[in-house]
């Protein structure tokens, strides 16, 4: 069966496959993406979970005309591998290949480019609306996650397509973390009245019978307040009725023969459908049903164990995470937050040490900004432990409601820099830039994972906001560097006295730097300057000023956009008091950075430790 994804009409063979036969190529396609996604790694357990759903829309729906979105895309391998693109899937995130999430530029198909959360409705909204305004008549889906619609982007969206009625489907995948608990077999049976076609022609005549008189209108008034209020007790579909939108479920999402039905009167409802299905994360793979969390973001494992291929277990999220948990035991006022990430973050150990003072919000960047803002200003300390690229969603809460009223919430920010095969949604190369134009932010870099302890214990103790920004993964074996002994705002570290040229690096860009400086050395028999910037922000301009009286060549590497970023603080600063030193900022130039292995990456963009000496010699 799986062969006639190879065809050009897979997707018109597929509308034409009985339900046995899906039944039979799920089973083939989940087969394929284990043994796939084991050797390139990938999003597998939400993938396993979708597999009927996705072979039921495409049953369904002609995507050549109609268009779905899927809600931060990481569950998209289905549908591109119905899509004319299975024999690429030995490229999957891979520098030059396939991306992990829906892509335009990639396909046709992909309709919509997603990779954060709670965007699906809004996007499927404007879609549909456009549709309307054309006059065309395709169908718009939107695919959504109970846990992305805990984000308040999606209730927005919900609200306004339930008061205006568009015409659209939202299909809610409800993968086991549910927000709303299926109530057994009344649920159930309710559910299959609401999609028989002869309950809704029934229900239908009654209403118009009774309202043919007042008296009939008064009956009608009371069935449906007493049907309400039942409704309310034993159905969880009033948030979605409520809101305007017709729900159907929950189903059983793995059932083809349901999905088809359900999906074939949706189609004919001329407003907003919510079809509410139960999955299974990581289904037909015994290892991801029993660890979903360990195999949502997995790297290459081994198919017949389940036994992931480890790079390392210390890293910079578990410095972080120890880190807290010790100053924790000193001082009863620190918290942690996290927007749905414990255990990417590092918090995990400290949720099971400090519940009580452990707070998962969701995927609700922006409430937990403001939440730390308000645990702030009554008198505790909180950490707000948030992937970089995530805090782009909370930069209004981090202006208005932190930085203006001055308030000390510490931003531990996770994934600073390029993160690898996830690609331009997520790599964060932007936080520098964002963060520095707002007045009263302190921003910060540890060179080493052992610094990241003593930085957050001199965060906490200030009266201000202060941002710690740190990479994924950890540090280079046998570097060659001392540990920070004393932090002092807005001071650098000299790590190495030199001539000609002051090379000056933040976070691990810093190690970068040194292995540069070592290939000069001993390719040139020269010793640069070598500067560790702790700081971000403020710049230690003291220092700046004595390198520039030397009249030494300064270079700055950043792991971060150079747009409005550390390096042009630098220049901005030389050009305030006229120095005339030659500078050159390195760093991401003015472009998204796709997806790769982060050493490939770092030499496309030459940031890695060849590409700098080879830039520094030129400059010698």
């Amino acid at each position: 069966m799986l062969e006639i994804l190879d065809n050009s009409k897979g997707q018109s063979i597929i509308r034409n496959l009985d339900n046995h036969k899906l039944e039979i190529l799920s089973q083939e396609i989940r087969e394929f993406l284990i043994d796939n996604i084991s050797k390139t790694g990938g999003h597998l357990a939400s993938n396993l979970g979708v597999v009927e759903l996705t072979l039921s829309l495409f049953k369904n729906f002609n995507f050549d005309r109609d268009k779905i979105i899927w809600d931060v895309g990481h569950q998209s391998y289905v549908h591109k591998m119905l899509t004319g693109r299975k024999n690429q899937f030995d490229t999957l995130r891979q520098y030059g290949g396939i991306s992990g999430f829906p892509k335009a530029c990639e396909s046709k198909y992909d309709f919509f480019d997603t990779g954060h959360s709670s965007t699906s409705i809004s996007a499927a909204v404007g879609m549909a609306r456009a549709r309307d305004i054309l006059g065309t008549k395709e169908h718009i889906i939107a695919v959504i996650g109970d846990g992305a619609l805990t984000g308040g982007m999606a209730l927005e969206a919900l609200n306004d397509v339930g008061y205006n009625k568009t015409k659209m489907i939202i299909i809610l995948n409800d993968n086991e973390m549910s927000i709303s608990k299926n109530v057994g077999g009344l649920s159930v049976h309710l559910n299959k009245l609401r999609v028989d076609p002869g309950y809704k022609k029934l229900k239908a005549d009654i209403h118009a019978t009774l309202n043919n008189s007042n008296v009939g209108k008064n009956i009608a008034q009371s069935l449906g307040k007493i049907k309400g209020g039942i409704k309310q007790l034993v159905v969880p579909s009033m948030l979605f009725e409520d809101m305007g939108l017709k729900y159907f479920g929950p189903i059983d999402g793995h059932d083809i023969k349901m999905l088809n039905e359900v999906l074939k009167i949706a189609k004919e409802d001329d407003g907003p459908v919510v079809i509410h299905t139960i999955t299974r994360k990581g289904k037909g793979y015994d290892y991801a049903e029993k660890n979903p969390n360990k195999f949502h973001g997995v790297g290459p494992f081994d198919y017949s164990t389940g036994a992931v291929v480890k790079s390392g277990s210390e890293n910079y999220s578990n410095a972080f995470g120890k880190a807290m948990i010790d100053i924790a035991k000193e001082d009863q006022r620190v918290v942690a937050i996290t927007a749905a990430m414990p255990d990417g973050t590092g918090l995990k150990n400290f949720a099971g040490q400090y519940p009580k003072r452990f707070f998962d919000v969701g995927i609700a960047e922006q409430h937990a900004t403001t939440m730390a803002a308000g645990m702030a200003k009554a008198g505790l300390k909180p950490v707000f432990a948030v992937y970089s690229t995530f805090l782009q969603r909370a930069f209004d809460q981090v202006v208005h409601d932190v930085c203006i009223q001055n308030l000390p919430v510490v931003f531990a920010i996770d994934r600073a820099g390029i993160v690898g095969e996830d690609g331009e949604t997520h790599q964060g190369v932007f936080d520098t830039s964002y963060l520095s134009i707002v007045p009263n932010m302190t921003i910060m870099a540890p060179k080493l994972m052992s610094e990241v302890k003593p930085m957050l214990k001199w965060a906490l103790e200030q009266n201000a906001p202060v941002a710690i920004r740190y990479p994924r993964g950890g540090d280079y074996i046998n570097i060659k560097l001392k540990p920070l002994e004393e932090v002092e705002l807005g001071k650098w570290e000299r790590i190495k006295s030199g001539e000609k040229i002051a090379i000056i690096a933040n976070g691990k860009m810093l190690q970068h730097g040194l292995l540069a400086w070592e290939k000069i050395k001993e390719e040139k028999g020269i010793e640069l300057e070598l500067i560790n910037a702790t700081f971000i922000k403020p710049i230690d301009e003291k220092l700046i000023d004595e390198l520039a009286k030397r009249n030494l060549k300064i270079v700055t590497i950043e792991d971060s956009i150079i747009k409005g970023g550390f390096g042009e603080s630098v220049l901005s600063y030389l050009n305030s008091k006229k120095y005339n030193n030659t500078i050159v900022n390195l760093g991401y130039n003015d472009k998204f950075i796709e997806h790769g292995k982060v050493d490939i990456l770092y030499r496309e963009n030459g940031l890695d430790p060849e590409s700098i000496k080879d830039i520094i010699i030129n400059l010698l």
